[in-house]
This record gives structure tokens, C-alpha cells and sequence, in this order.
């Protein structure tokens, strides 16, 4: 490979695009290593995305105890906007590609939209590991 390397400098740069690339020796391969997303990545939610799924589900919920399931269209609408907050805010905020934040979004939402109150360790939880997550540039 050494002296691939010194022949390449040698070469004009007119022949060296038109070179074959060198086959990758077995067992050492120069291809770039998939890198596995941390705990935080996978399972953190922004803190503020966090704090306002508080708010609202409670908001939501004490709205739905009084009028006995009449409630539940708004719940769902407001969960869908919600959702669609969480899908926004976790790729701008939180650095989570589209699919990962859509499907973030989706589970806020769907825990949302359940005429009952999300037990508080759910994205409290979540928001605790969103805080120990640093957003990548």
C-alpha cells in the first residue's frame, strides 16, 4: 500500500482519476464503522418537549374526568398537535433524525390521546435522560 501511496503522488493528476481503487485487504477493512446511538439518543426526550407533555396531559386529563368521554375529540386533536410539536422539536432541539422523532412524536401522541393520565415516570424519565444528552453539530 506504501508504495501505491508514493506511485499516486508520482502520477499525474489526469491518471489518477482514471485508476482502479485498491481492493480492500480481508480483515482490514478501511470502510467507516456504523456508529450505534447512546441510550440518551434512543430513549431521551427534549426537556421542554418533556415538561409540556406534563402540562398538557394533565390539562387534558382533569378536562376529560369532568365530562365523562365527551372530551375525547379535543383530546385527540390536541394529542396530534402535540405529537407533531415532539416530531419538530426533537430533530431542531434534541438532534434526532426524522424518522426517530416521528416516531417519538407518535408516542407522545398515542399515550396523549388515551382518556387517562400518563404515569408521571414515562416522560419524566425520558426528560431526565434528555438532560444528560449533548446535541451533536
Amino acid at each position: 500500500m506504501r508504495t501505491r501511496e508514493i506511485d499516486n503522488k508520482l502520477t499525474p493528476p489526469h491518471e489518477r482519476l482514471s485508476a482502479a481503487p485498491e481492493p480492500p485487504i480481508a480483515g482490514n477493512s478501511h470502510a467507516p464503522q456504523a456508529k450505534w446511538p447512546g441510550f440518551a439518543q434512543i430513549f431521551g426526550l427534549h426537556p421542554a418537549i418533556a415538561l409540556l407533555t406534563f402540562i398538557v396531559d394533565s390539562m387534558l386529563f382533569a378536562a376529560e374526568a369532568g365530562s365523562l368521554g365527551t372530551f375525547w375529540p379535543v383530546s385527540v386533536g390536541v394529542s396530534l398537535v402535540l405529537g407533531f410539536i415532539t416530531w419538530r422539536a426533537q430533530m431542531k432541539w434534541y438532534g434526532d433524525d426524522s424518522e426517530s422523532a416521528a416516531l417519538k412524536g407518535l408516542i407522545i401522541a398515542l399515550l396523549t390521546a388515551i382518556p387517562t393520565n400518563i404515569p408521571a415516570w414515562v416522560y419524566v424519565s425520558a426528560g431526565i435522560v434528555g438532560l444528560f444528552r449533548r446535541k451533536k453539530n
